[in-house]
């Protein structure tokens, strides 16, 4: 693997272009932009030196033996059949989106020439753009990949980018698209919509204007300050999942409703203790 093309120069997009880089790639890591926005993006990773370069997508495609989508997943979507017409039969092409259903059924549609391999590396941060990426950001986190049939782990392509996963700092998690999608669904969907529903519920209330709070407000509405921009895409192409997760999250509400007045409360709070725990040492 000589050239790497990042398209999406973002938080997640740059961390792999800088992990990659610390971890000992040589080649060149090429960086592709589009929109008004992207030329700031691109230019703040060439001052950064996040990417050796930057090319338009069609040059790059071209001359990429790895195409990193890290875009928002619409983006995406609708990018893989332009991509199809210019990359090189032997590259691959994987993504970091964080549904994986919806990405790897578009592409078995329209990728033909080369493969591709969908990606999720389970890692990020509150703050966004090329300026928050960090080479450690997927330090011990799992990076899941989602192909349609394990043959597709056995490509030469495929593994020579499995071989870089543990490389950059994290651990291979196989899963097919679906069993992702519902998994994320409760995993990293719900815990966002909770600490929203729970900051939007303390909106605009006179209570947190006090001052009187302690660090449990703070920790619980952190994932609140992430943006609509990159949700919006994540929550129109996973509704059913996380539909089924709110359902779920919603019925226990309703029984820690009941719990104040049944007496039933230890119950909720050793599961939840028991969880919280379980979560913590496998981190």
């Amino acid at each position: 693997m000589d050239t790497i093309a990042i398209f999406g120069v973002g938080l997640i997009g740059g961390s792999f272009a800088l992990a990659v880089r610390k971890a000992g790639f040589e080649g060149r890591i090429v960086g592709v932009g589009r929109g008004v926005s992207s030329g700031d993006t691109i230019r703040a990773a060439l001052a950064l030196k996040v990417i050796d370069e930057a090319l338009p997508a069609q040059e790059a495609a071209e001359q990429a033996d790895l195409l990193y989508l890290a875009q928002p997943i619409h983006r995406i979507i609708d990018s893989l059949a332009e991509l199809d017409a210019w990359v090189k039969p032997e590259a691959l092409i994987t993504d970091a989106g964080s549904t994986k259903q919806a990405i790897v059924d578009r592409a078995s549609r329209v990728i033909s020439r080369a493969q591709f391999l969908g990606g999720h590396p389970m890692a990020g941060r509150e703050r966004r753009g090329v300026e928050a990426a960090e080479a450690h950001l997927f330090q011990g986190r799992p990076y899941v990949l989602a192909p349609r049939s394990a043959s597709e782990l056995e490509t030469p392509a495929a593994r020579e980018f499995l071989g870089w996963i543990p490389r950059i700092g994290s651990f291979p998690v196989i899963l097919s698209p679906e069993d992702h999608d519902r998994t994320v669904a409760f995993t990293s969907h719900l815990p966002q919509l909770a600490a929203t529903a729970l900051a939007a519920t303390l909106d605009g209330r006179p209570e947190p204007q006090t001052g009187v709070y302690g660090p449990a407000l703070v920790d619980s509405t952190r994932l609140a300050l992430s943006s609509f921009e990159i949700w919006g895409d994540i929550l129109d192409t996973n509704r059913i999942q996380i539909g089924v997760a709110l359902d779920r999250y919603i019925a226990e509400l309703e029984a820690l409703r009941q719990a104040l007045d049944g007496g039933a409360m230890r119950y909720h709070f050793e599961a939840a203790a028991h969880l919280a725990a379980e979560v913590r040492d496998r981190t």
